[in-house]
């Protein structure tokens, strides 16, 4: 099973900035895709930014051109940089990953989510 750990998120004022951090397990083979998602209060969780294992990223038209999905390998960590930031994009952000284990089984994995609240 493969496990993803999100942090980064907080309390921020309109207009400000926030990186999340998303961290696997190592246990991954390949992958087909790693995302974000968030879910605000009475909303349907929706996709926020999605990089594809062939490199190419798609982004909800709310949030393009603030924000950046990003990977480093050697460090097992997806980010999000997210700049001006709006109070509608307060929400529970999640981290998403699909993909292949070491051990060649399918799998898909959910972070816990972190909170992002903008706010003045």
């Amino acid at each position: 099973q493969v496990q993803l750990v999100e942090s980064g998120g907080g309390l921020v004022q309109p207009g400000g900035s926030l990186r999340l951090s998303c961290v696997d397990s190592g246990s991954i083979f390949s992958l087909y895709a790693m995302g974000w998602y968030r879910q605000a209060p009475g909303k349907q969780r929706e996709l926020v930014a999605e990089l594809t294992s062939g490199g190419s990223t798609n982004y909800a038209d709310s949030v393009k051109g603030r924000f950046t999905i990003s990977r480093d390998i050697a460090k097992n960590t997806l980010y999000l940089q997210m700049n001006s930031l709006k109070p509608e994009d307060t929400a529970v952000y999640y981290c998403n990953a699909k993909g292949i284990t070491i051990q060649r089984h399918d799998f898909t994995s959910w972070g816990q989510g972190t909170q992002v609240t903008v706010s003045s």
